[in-house]
């Protein structure tokens, strides 16, 4: 069996050597550890840096993408360089490596497709407590969203087996967190929570840059997710409250009618009536956010066997490149096992971007006859 562990990141080749010095190369349970990252863009030397310090792959987004982009691509490339298992960490070094075992634990006892790591927030001594507040409201909301126990929501270190990573899709371009515990709580994918400890904060975080920013964009990326996947309820939730504000003006206007004032009234028959053809038309959005959602689902189980295909197919990953090579590796870690027999460099392919990339992603011999 393989894991790889991926890391995203973006400008981080200041941190990045801790971070990957703390990585495991042998677990048990497992033939091949591999280290990937995913360049979100650096305008650094973290691709360089990372090469240096033994990472078997890199990814290269050619400009920032964001990290639910960088997340995902990590995510594929996983997947077509064979792996069985995938660990998510980032590039900060925030969570403690040592942990890793008890993250893919349940993944290798059958338990879980998913494992979310818990890092009991509220120990977290530089976390405010309206952070602490906020974050437990907005797992709370993923917990209802996904019918899952995950209390950590906003986790990004976590684990998935090969299946559950085939049924991943991020849409959102903020964070991948949220959204693909709702998509696991509505696929085929056992969702499952251990506690891991994380390491003393080294920098600001880059996705907030103040407290205000984490309110504003968790808080809408919570709503936006929350309707995303569970429309009906949203827009019938809405369609009540607005109704009942109708019906409210509407019964202080019969109230004055009957007390005979009703022509001093006529703006609440005005404002009623708006009100009531909105609470309409936010009823109908629902209806029709109901009906999207299914087809979102079966869009994704499509995209599930889309992946598959390419995988059956030997279609390389995008954005691709080699990291360091074996020898540098063994020179890095005297424990890593020799490249397999039959594969050149330990059976990684060839770059898929720059100016020393392959043939074209697909364009597979093997391909093109099952064409004819």
């Amino acid at each position: 069996m393989k894991l790889i562990v991926q890391i995203p990141c973006f400008d981080e080749e200041e941190q990045l050597p801790y971070t990957l010095a703390s990585l495991p190369r042998d677990l048990d349970g497992f033939d091949e550890v591999e280290w990937l990252i995913v360049d979100d863009g650096s305008s650094d030397r973290t691709i360089e840096v990372a090469r240096a310090n033994g990472v078997d792959h890199v990814v290269r987004l050619t400009n920032n993408k964001g990290l639910a982009t960088a997340f995902q691509a990590g995510l594929d490339a996983c997947l077509k360089l064979g792996a069985d298992v995938i660990v998510n960490t980032d590039a900060d070094n925030q969570y403690d490596a040592r942990d890793i075992p008890a993250l893919i634990g349940p993944i290798l006892a059958g338990k879980a497709d998913m494992v979310v790591g818990d890092r009991e927030v509220a120990k977290i001594e530089h976390f405010s407590a309206l952070k602490v507040g906020l974050q437990r409201l907005g797992s709370a909301v993923v917990r209802r969203a996904s019918d899952t126990t995950v209390p950590d929501t906003t986790s990004g270190f976590r684990a998935y087996n090969r299946e559950a990573a085939l049924q991943m899709a991020s849409v959102s371009k903020f964070t991948y967190t949220l959204e693909t515990i709702i998509q696991a709580g509505k696929m085929l994918v056992a969702v499952d929570h251990v506690p891991i400890r994380t390491n003393p904060k080294t920098r600001e975080s880059r996705l907030f840059p103040s407290m205000w920013a984490y309110v504003r964009r968790n808080g809408t990326s919570i709503f936006r997710i929350y309707a995303l996947y569970e429309p009906l309820r949203v827009f019938m939730t809405l369609a009540a409250i607005v109704g009942v504000a109708a019906l409210a003006i509407f019964g202080r206007f019969l109230f004055y009618y009957l007390g005979g004032e009703g022509a001093g009234h006529i703006q609440s028959l005005i404002l009623g009536s708006m009100l009531f053809v909105a609470a309409v038309q936010l009823a109908a959005l629902g209806v029709i956010g109901d009906i999207l959602a299914g087809s979102r689902v079966l869009q994704q189980r499509v995209l599930e066997r889309v992946r598959r295909v390419e995988l059956q197919l030997g279609v390389a990953p995008s954005h691709y490149e080699p990291g360091a090579d074996a020898a540098l590796i063994g020179e890095v870690d005297g424990a890593r096992a020799a490249p397999a027999a039959g594969l050149e460099d330990g059976g990684r392919p060839d770059a898929t971007t720059g100016a020393d990339a392959g043939p074209a992603t697909g364009k597979t011999e093997e391909r093109e006859a099952l064409a004819r």
